[in-house]
């Protein structure tokens, strides 16, 4: 059996058989001794081969040198850690980096010596760039036929959108997700994080991830394949579900803390005394109880006023709740088991004892005295949550040794 498939089968009888395997290094994670090559930028890209990577994956990234991915200078503030940006330490923590020029004949050569001992490959150029450069998949999967490829569009490959700028925002816009949150009245309102990107990045992981078990029972690569657009439209599933079979009725926003275009009230973020609370699906019968709320008897059995006087019944909660503070609601909301929250910002987090249970933090240094705290992966193997001590690389700070290795 060749490296790739013992690999892939290893990677799968852990997963389905390894209950009593321990977590003790990167070797003992699903993935290990599969490499990836990892020629996307920014997000999208870069966050499923993360996830690959979290999970033992080996992960190189080709870069052109000196400049490298061009999130490298994408700043989120104006914090920079070793001259690149917090948000490419976060996106490429743990990978090594290989400097490839992708106009030199002789760096792409070396490029395709390395694909063909490669397991992955991801790329999200723009539709037509890839081919351009001779490494589309029908050219790889001629050098390697059982590669696992992966591609990340805008827009899909067909159609008028292909060549429109494949951006999170942009991608968001033509989605229909921003006229999801906010106030009704508020016009279109895009997600705060870049949704799309992630999505699509969290995707393309899980075809990758199906593509290696095709590949260790039938020896063949696959081309998985999504899109920013096809990852929002599938992360709208329920409410889109909905729409397309209640009469392609546009939902409409509650005018009054809204938080789900289509639940009824009480659903929302209330304004306590000294901050705020959220509730969620709750009979108003048992919010007039609990909250000894009077005004909210004439909703009670009426359970379709819940819809249709939404805005009416949620000005009433609000009202009550801003006279006590957040502890003193929970108190009675919880005993209750009213599904309730604070809400809290990052420093409450950050100092919550749910948070630190899950220990979802870590330091990655590199031997240039970067150091950064940041996030682990949000996967547990048999009990342990994967970690690594390697902060992102420098621009082809592992060329030398990637190449030595694989003898390019």
């Amino acid at each position: 059996m060749a490296r790739g498939a013992q690999c892939a089968l290893l990677a799968i009888l852990r997963v389905f058989h390894g209950a009593n395997l321990p977590m003790n290094s990167q070797s003992d994670l699903p993935l290990s001794g599969l490499v990836v090559l990892d020629m996307s930028q920014f997000l999208s890209g870069p966050y499923a081969t993360l996830r690959l990577q979290d999970l033992g994956a080996r992960v190189i990234k080709i870069e052109r040198p000196e400049s490298g991915d061009l999130s490298r200078s994408l700043y989120l503030s104006d914090t920079e850690i070793g001259g690149d940006s917090t948000l490419f330490h976060a996106i490429n923590r743990g990978k090594e980096s290989l400097a490839i020029d992708l106009k030199d004949a002789g760096d792409v050569e070396r490029l395709k010596r390395l694909i063909a001992r490669a397991d992955v490959l991801v790329q999200n150029f723009r539709p037509g760039v890839i081919e351009r450069l001779g490494l589309d998949y029908d050219e790889v999967r001629a050098i390697n036929p059982r590669i696992v490829y992966g591609s990340i569009s805008g827009y899909g490959e067909e159609g008028p959108w292909v060549k429109r700028p494949g951006q999170d925002l942009l991608a968001q816009a033509r989605s229909g997700v921003m006229w999801l949150s906010g106030n009704d009245g508020d016009g279109p309102v895009p997600m705060g994080l870049a949704v799309g990107d992630m999505f699509a990045g969290a995707a393309l992981a899980q075809g990758l991830l199906a593509a290696l078990v095709k590949r260790s029972i039938k020896g063949e690569g696959s081309h998985v394949q999504t899109s920013l657009l096809e990852a929002l439209v599938d992360f709208q599933f329920e409410v889109l579900t909905t729409f397309l079979n209640d009469g392609r009725r546009m939902p409409k926003r509650s005018g009054f803390r809204g938080a789900h275009a289509y639940l009824s009230a009480p659903y929302g973020v209330y304004e306590a005394s000294d901050g705020f609370i959220a509730l969620a699906m709750t009979p108003i019968a048992r919010l007039r109880d609990l909250m000894q709320l009077d005004a909210l008897a004439p909703y009670c059995e009426d359970t379709a006023s819940w819809f249709t006087s939404r805005d009416e019944i949620k000005k009433m909660i609000a009202g009550a709740i801003s006279k006590r503070k957040v502890s003193e609601w929970l108190e009675v909301f919880e005993p209750a088991d009213i599904w309730c929250s604070k809400v809290l910002d990052w420093n409450d987090l950050l100092a919550s004892e749910g948070f630190n249970m899950l220990d979802m933090l870590q330091t990655v240094e590199r031997d240039d005295d970067v150091s950064i705290l940041t996030t682990r992966s949000p996967i547990r193997v048999n009990g342990a949550r994967p970690s690594s001590s390697r902060a992102a690389p420098r621009v082809g700070e592992q060329s030398e040794a990637i190449i030595r290795e694989f003898e390019l």
